[in-house]
């Protein structure tokens, strides 16, 4: 017995709008390659934190239990069975560290023991090979519902170790002069916070009995402790006098781009929390909706504020065509994933 998938109706457009955005990202490597790779960055970081985040969610269910998780598996799985894909998504990102990273082309900058041991090329892309690798068997697994309770554990004890990783490798060593203690505790939260972002635009359904509340208490909770381990590292680093730790702040709070990290708080943190705080909001289907857009708008501005200042704002607008080209393929051929993971697991 196969399981069966009814297409949906935005499957093509988002095909299109998909195609429509690679055709604008391949015009951009002609004109000026450095931002289209810079700009895939951005939106590699955005994307992976929904379906790791997913991906993670589902493992805490499978320990922990709870109603919300059954609720929530109808957007949480598809998410999820994204991973190997998002595997794909890596290479351009791997054939092209000389545009993302200076160390990749001048160890100089670093510390001999640094670069040789841990910062370079064939460590930064086994890293992620292990890191991507383990995430997709682990989804895998979920999807085709032969994630034992064991293995959960084992595999969010994996997650916690890679992501402690691949999130500094990512993301802090466009700077390597920069480390936070916190950093990757930070993004590990706001991938949790993207899938139930997505899960609050795509799902529960109204008819499902407190649903609905115990989602926007996941988004709360979430929310909080994302804002506070970005707010405790920013006020450790700026008042604790360490020049060379406040120097990236300082970067990315001139030339305007003070103005998109207050977009992003203002936008996926502050109006969403005061939406939450009312309980009519937080029972709101529509509401719900409304704060999830918010949040992943949210994520993706913090997400391009922590990575675009290094480069420019023409990485911001590459960013935007590569998001498009990735939830565009991620949504248009969801489907086909899905039916051939969980298939498999009906006909066993």
């Amino acid at each position: 017995m196969s399981a069966r998938v009814a297409r949906p109706f935005w499957r093509w457009p988002m095909l299109i709008a998909a195609a429509g955005a690679l055709v604008a990202l391949a015009v951009g490597l002609v004109a000026s390659p450095k931002s289209v790779m810079q700009g895939w960055l951005i939106a590699f970081v955005f994307v992976s934190g929904i379906t790791i985040g997913s991906l993670v969610l589902l493992l805490i269910h499978r320990l922990t239990g709870g109603r919300w998780g059954a609720a929530l598996a109808p957007v949480l799985m598809p998410a999820a069975a994204m991973l190997p894909l998002l595997a794909l998504a890596f290479l351009p990102l791997a054939f092209g560290l000389s545009a993302l990273y200076r160390w990749a082309s001048d160890t100089s900058m670093l510390r001999p023991a640094v670069a040789h041991v841990y910062l370079n090329q064939p460590a930064f892309l086994l890293r992620s090979a292990v890191a991507l690798l383990g995430w997709s068997v682990l989804a895998v697994a979920v999807v085709r519902k032969r994630c034992t309770a064991l293995m959960a554990g084992l595999g969010l004890v994996f997650h916690a170790v890679v992501i402690s990783l691949v999130a500094v490798d990512w993301v802090l060593s466009i700077d390597s002069r920069f480390s936070s203690s916190a950093f990757a505790a930070a993004i590990a939260i706001q991938q949790l916070l993207s899938a139930l972002a997505l899960a609050a635009i795509a799902g529960p359904e109204a008819r499902q009995p407190g649903a609905i509340a115990d989602l926007a208490g996941l988004i709360l909770a979430t929310l909080l402790g994302t804002v506070y381990l970005a707010l405790m590292s920013f006020i450790v680093i700026w008042y604790g006098n360490l020049p060379d730790k406040a120097a990236w702040y300082l970067l990315r709070g001139r030339d305007g781009w003070q103005w998109l990290i207050a977009s992003a708080v203002v936008i996926g943190a502050l109006v969403p929390l005061c939406l939450l705080l009312k309980q009519s909001f937080r029972q709101s289907r529509i509401a719900l909706r409304l704060i999830g857009s918010l949040i992943l708008l949210g994520i993706f501005l913090h997400v391009a504020w922590l990575i675009a200042p290094a480069f420019g704002s023409g990485a911001i607008v590459a960013a935007s065509s590569a998001v498009v080209a990735l939830v565009g393929l991620g949504l248009g051929l969801f489907d086909r994933v899905v039916v051939r993971l969980s298939g498999a697991a009906h006909a066993e």
